[in-house]
């Protein structure tokens, strides 16, 4: 198939463009490097050894979205992009709700005029209700606690009126648990410009000395060490995952949502002890109030995903934390180049 991934030079997306052009698929990368780095595409063609096209253009800007359409034959849409800070979309919500939302509309607008009617959606875990308990079913109710999770809520809320109202389109919604870890060439990982938002890049970049201190935000839930818990999935598990999840809506009409995770959860603690583990040394850390918007346990029943999907999650804590350290390693050293 002939594949766009937008935001694909991002962590999930560029992981997912190697599982696609080892399949065998054709793949076009669309971003605007708001958070990510030109340079992932020259690593996935060399992880790859094959071309990987990239249009750098802005989601938001319908015009560059249109050209990329008619430059390119799409047989299907992955869409990555998107601001993703919990924390800064309860300080910046209009510029979360302007480019998640609007973006994501041109986007579909540019389907519709190009005739594309097949997309995976980069969905979360922030869609479900923090009243819900773990472990989250696809059915409990929508209703985020932070306007990222709205805009997540609201793209799935755009896409199921999509389907509905039109029998060409077809979208699989990936509700998205924690993905961490890298790939296991230690070529390609996470990499935000600036000071990482998530967990595992902010403890590897204190592994390697780039910033002081980890720091965990609240260690006074209702959890067993104080700390949240999260279900941490492998970035290559979950790019595995958007492979199945295209094969799937290939021959299916409408809206299906699945979770991506692993259906276990761990705590903050224990993902640092875990790294601690893979780079052999302990790492500083001090106790910081919670982030506005964090709910204190999150994690998935998967069911639902191995039954129609045929996916279920190969690789532990440990695995994760030992790909992330390599890559970091591997990506902090001068003398590493492309």
């Amino acid at each position: 198939m002939n594949v766009l991934l937008t935001g694909g030079a991002g962590f999930i997306g560029s992981h997912t463009a190697i599982i696609l052009s080892e399949r065998g698929h054709d793949i076009v990368v669309l971003d605007n490097f708001s958070n990510s780095k030109p340079s992932v595409i020259q690593r996935i063609e060399r992880i790859t050894g094959r071309s990987c096209p990239c249009e750098e253009a802005d989601l938001t800007d319908a015009e560059a979205v249109d050209a990329v359409f008619r430059r390119w034959k799409f047989d299907a849409v992955i869409h990555f992009a998107g601001f993703k800070a919990v924390g800064e979309s309860v300080e910046k919500p209009l510029e979360y709700y302007e480019n998640n939302l609007i973006g994501t509309l041109k986007l579909m607008e540019a389907m519709t005029n190009h005739d594309v009617g097949d997309i995976i959606f980069s969905s979360s875990a922030t869609v479900y209700r923090g009243d819900s308990p773990a472990p989250y079913y696809e059915d409990y109710p929508l209703g985020a606690s932070n306007p990222y999770g709205w805009t997540k809520v609201m793209i799935e809320r755009m896409l199921r009126d999509v389907c509905a109202a039109d029998s060409r389109w077809a979208a699989v919604l990936l509700r998205y648990f924690n993905p961490i870890g890298a790939h296991p060439s230690g070529l390609l990982g996470e990499d935000p410009n600036g000071i990482p938002n998530n967990l595992l890049p902010y403890v590897a970049k204190v592994a390697v000395g780039e910033l002081p201190v980890v720091r965990i935000f609240g260690d006074d839930y209702d959890t067993p060490d104080g700390t949240g818990v999260r279900d941490y999935i492998h970035v290559m598990d979950l790019a595995r995952g958007h492979l199945l999840a295209l094969d799937y809506i290939r021959t299916r009409r409408g809206c299906f949502s699945f979770n991506l995770g692993t259906g276990k959860g761990y705590s903050v603690k224990e993902v640092v002890a875990a790294f601690e583990r893979a780079c052999g040394k302990p790492l500083p850390s001090r106790i910081d109030p919670r982030r506005a918007g964090d709910l204190p346990e999150i994690y998935a029943n998967v069911d639902l995903a191995r039954k129609e999907l045929g996916f279920s999650a190969e690789f532990g804590l440990s695995e994760m934390c030992a790909d992330a350290w390599n890559w970091q390693r591997r990506s902090s050293s001068a003398s590493e180049g492309l």
